[in-house]
């Protein structure tokens, strides 16, 4: 367990608490103290980012540490804007889903601050993780909603039915999630001389782009007809973000061209 008695590791576990805390109230139906909880979570995690960033000398997106940090960062905005234009609720889950991405930053990975690897040291590494990174958090979000829907667990009064909620949401990331997946193909070429190298991590990315298009398919054929098969491929959409993220980053095995992000 790598805890952290630093400036940094005291704002990671100050936004986990302050999540934590900002998902019992909501959980409780205390509203106010909750959103409260949650801004001030969110905010205390950006400070977190950008002194990770200073620290660094170079944007916080170079290993998983950085990783879960920023994700954990985008949490509360995001939670933010797919209220207003998703129409979804479960700001106590948005709270749990931040807290539990806090929890490798904050616990299991090493926050020792490295140089970025060369070839990370281009202008695409911004906007290809970060497009990455956004769509990941908006597709754990889908992911959430649509086990709502297989549990039959009914949204808040006002809210989108979960189905249309997590449709809104894969909708918004699969923009950012093609970006990152086009933008890696473009680096790919300038790193290591091929557009598409058959690395585990691309493999990986790919299964993901099509289970998400897939999904879309199947809601523009069905009319949402079909709602427990498309929050299935939702679910399983997430399983593979999840393999992309971590298996193939962490998997001694399957070692690739990414196997740097650790």
């Amino acid at each position: 367990m790598a805890i952290k008695f630093t400036i940094l590791g005291g704002l990671i576990y100050t936004a986990l608490l302050l999540h934590a805390f900002a998902a019992l109230w909501l959980l409780l139906r205390f509203e106010r103290p909750g959103r409260i909880g949650l801004a001030l979570g969110s905010v205390v995690a950006a400070a977190a980012v950008a002194l990770r960033w200073v620290q660094a000398g170079h944007a916080p997106m170079g290993n998983l540490f950085e990783v879960f940090l920023v994700m954990a960062a985008l949490t509360g905005p995001l939670a933010a804007a797919c209220r207003y234009w998703g129409g979804a609720d479960g700001l106590a889950l948005d709270a749990l889903l931040g807290a539990a991405l806090l929890v490798p930053a904050g616990f299991v990975f090493d926050a020792e601050p490295r140089p970025l690897a060369p070839a990370l040291q281009t202008w695409l590494f911004i906007p290809h993780v970060g497009a990455y990174l956004l769509a990941y958090v908006l597709l754990a979000k889908a992911a959430v909603q649509a086990a709502g829907h297989l549990a039959h667990v009914p949204p808040a009064a006002g809210a989108a039915p979960r189905q249309t909620a997590a449709y809104r949401m894969v909708r918004l990331a699969l923009p950012p999630l093609t970006a990152g997946l086009v933008l890696g193909a473009v680096w790919g070429k300038q790193a290591w001389g091929n557009w598409w190298n058959w690395d585990p991590k691309e493999l990986w990315s790919l299964a993901t782009w099509l289970t998400f298009v897939l999904y879309l398919h199947v809601r523009a054929l069905t009319g949402g007809r079909r709602p427990r098969l498309e929050a299935a491929l939702i679910l399983a959409g997430a399983a593979l973000v999840v393999i992309t993220l971590l298996w193939a980053n962490l998997s001694r095995l399957f070692a690739g061209l990414h196997s740097y992000a650790t």
